[in-house]
C-alpha cells in the first residue's frame, strides 16, 4: 500500500521549543558539533536540536515548517539516524562507549485521516461524493535504539482496502568522520521503497500533494520512480553528507513483496530480476533563513511483469530536483521541482501482447510552491504533467481511465487552502484541475468523457497525536 506518511508522525507536538527564523544554519553547525562530540548526549529544551518530539520534547516545528515538509534541522536529524533523545533511558557501558541506550517508554504515536471525494463527474456506475473515515490509520514507532542507530516504522490501516499491512519502514546508522577540516556525516539505511530515505520533499514519496484522494480516477502512466515499487522491495543504501554541502547516496533494492506467494512463483507480480540500483546526489546550502538544493535521483528497474522467470522489462529512470525554503517573519515559502524521464525496454510485456511497442519513454514534470502565514492558513499551487511515446497496446481505450489515442498525456494544475490551528492538525481543501488526461481533452477515453470530467474536489482532515 502506499501511504502519505511523515517523519512528523512520532514527533507529536507535546515540546514547546521551536528555532527563530534566522538562526538554521547556526542551529545545524551546532548540532552537528554536539553530535559528534557527544553522540550519548541527550536533548533539552535549551539545545535547538531537531528530534521526535516524544523522544526529546521539542516541538514539532524545530524539524518541519508544515508535515511532512523538513527544516534545516529535520533534514540532519534523519540523516543522523533519528538517534538524539531526551527521554529516560536504560543504558549499559562506559560513557563514551555505550554498549545498550534504550527508551524506558518506547515513543509511539499514531495518524488518522479522513477525507471526503466529489469528482466533477461521477464514473459510470459508481456514487459520487465518496467519504472516506477513516481515509488511513497509521501506528508508529520510532526512536532511537541504540547510540548510532534509529528507526521510523509505519503500520497502516487503508480503508478502500480494508486491510492493515507494513507502510513505510527505515532504519539507520549513522555516524560522523572528518574529511580534511571537514565533517563527514555518513551511514547506512534499510529501508522499503525508493526514495524513502530522501530528505527533501521534491519526490512523489515525500512531495506534493502531501494527501490526496484514493478514490478520484487517475491517469494510466506512472514513472517507476514515483511509486510503483513501494513496499514491495528491501533496499540496502549508503548515504553521507559532506559539510553540510554534498550529499551522496547509493543502495539496492530486491523484491520483498507483501502477501501473494513467499517465495515469488509464476502466480506472482512485478517481481524483480535481480536487484535494482538507486543513487541519489545534491549540493545543498542553508544561509540565515533560507536553504536551496538542486540534485538529482536515478534507478534501473529490471523486472518480470508475471512470473519469475523468462523475458523482462526494463525502466531507467533519471531526475532532475531543485528545493527552496525561506523563512518570512513567522510564516514561510517554499517551492520544489523536479522533471523525470524514465526510458521503458518492454521486451515481455511486448512479447505478451501487452503493449504495442517493444520501447518507450515517459516524462514527469511536477512543480508547486506554498506561502503560509504566521497563523498557519497556507495556500499552495501545483502543476503536473506527463507526456510520453504514444502506444495503444500499452494506454488501451477503455472507459475512464484508457486512452483512446495510445497517448500518455495528461497535464493540470492542483490548488490548495490548508489550515494548521495546532502544530499537529491540518484541515485543507484541495481542487485538481485537468487540461489533459490520457491524451486528450474530450472524448480521451473512446466513451465520451472529457478530462474536466475528472476535476476533483478533496476535502481532508489530518490528525497526528
Amino acid at each position: 500500500m502506499i501511504a502519505v506518511s511523515v517523519l512528523f508522525a512520532v514527533s507529536l507536538a507535546s515540546g514547546s521549543v521551536g528555532t527563530s527564523p534566522g538562526s538554521l544554519a547556526e542551529a545545524v553547525r551546532s548540532y552537528t558539533a554536539n553530535y559528534r562530540a557527544a553522540p550519548t548526549a541527550s536533548a533539552t529544551a535549551d539545545a535547538p536540536i531537531p528530534s521526535f518530539t516524544r523522544q526529546t520534547g521539542l516541538a514539532c516545528n524545530v524539524c518541519h515548517t508544515a508535515f511532512p515538509q523538513l527544516t534545516a534541522f529535520g533534514r540532519r536529524f534523519k540523516l543522523n539516524g533519528y538517534t538524539l533523545t531526551g527521554l529516560q533511558v536504560v543504558t549499559a557501558g562506559k560513557e563514551e562507549s555505550q554498549s545498550l541506550k534504550l527508551a524506558v517508554i518506547p515513543p509511539v504515536s499514531a495518524m488518522v485521516q479522513a477525507s471526503a471525494t466529489q469528482v466533477k463527474t461521477a464514473v459510470p456506475g459508481t456514487q459520487n461524493g465518496n467519504v472516506e473515515f477513516p481515509q488511513e490509520l497509521s501506528l508508529y514507532v520510532g526512536e532511537a535504539i541504540t547510540p548510532r542507530i534509529g528507526t521510523f516504522l509505519q503500520l497502516t490501516y487503508d480503508g478502500a482496502e480494508g486491510s492493515i499491512g507494513m507502510d513505510m519502514a527505515d532504519i539507520r546508522y549513522a555516524n560522523h568522520a572528518q574529511l580534511g577540516s571537514k565533517d563527514l556525516l555518513y551511514g547506512v539505511t534499510l529501508n522499503n521503497a525508493p526514495a524513502m530515505e530522501d530528505v527533501w520533499n521534491t519526490s512523489m514519496m515525500w512531495g506534493f500533494p502531501y494527501i490526496s484522494s484514493g478514490v478520484a480516477p487517475m491517469p494510466a502512466a506512472m514513472a517507476a520512480f514515483d511509486g510503483r515499487l513501494a513496499q514491495q522491495v528491501a533496499g540496502l543504501g549508503a548515504y553521507a553528507m559532506y559539510d553540510n554541502l554534498l550529499y551522496g547516496q547509493f543502495g539496492v533494492y530486491r523484491s520483498a513483496q507483501q502477501g501473494g506467494a513467499h517465495p515469488p512463483d509464476g502466480s506472482s507480480e512485478d517481481v524483480l530480476h535481480g536487484v535494482a540500483p538507486y543513487w541519489r546526489a545534491a549540493l545543498t546550502h542553508d544561509w540565515g533563513a533560507s536553504s536551496v538544493e538542486l540534485g538529482t535521483y536515478g534507478l534501473s528497474v529490471q523486472m518480470y511483469p508475471s512470473g519469475v522467470t523468462g523475458p523482462t522489462d526494463r525502466y531507467t529512470d533519471l531526475a532532475i530536483d531543485g528545493q527552496y525554503q525561506q523563512s518570512i517573519g513567522e510564516g514561510w515559502l517554499a517551492a520544489h521541482a523536479i522533471w523525470i524521464h524514465e526510458r521503458q525496454t518492454l521486451n515481455a510485456t511486448f512479447a505478451g501482447g501487452g503493449s504495442a511497442n517493444s520501447f518507450n519513454t515517459l516524462d514527469v514534470v511536477r512543480g508547486d510552491a506554498t506561502f503560509a502565514t504566521p497563523g498557519r492558513v497556507a495556500g499552495t499551487v501545483g502543476y503536473f504533467s506527463t507526456t510520453g511515446t504514444t502506444d495503444a497496446g500499452l494506454y488501451g481505450a477503455m472507459p475512464v481511465m484508457g486512452s483512446a489515442t495510445g497517448s500518455p498525456k495528461t497535464a493540470g494544475l492542483i490548488g490548495e487552502l490548508s489550515f494548521m490551528p495546532w502544530l499537529n492538525t491540518r484541515f485543507g481543501a484541495q481542487y485538481t484541475l485537468y487540461t489533459k488526461f490520457n491524451g486528450g481533452t474530450t472524448n480521451y477515453d473512446g466513451s465520451g468523457r472529457s478530462a474536466s470530467d475528472n476535476n476533483t474536489l478533496y476535502v481532508y482532515t489530518w490528525l497526528i497525536f
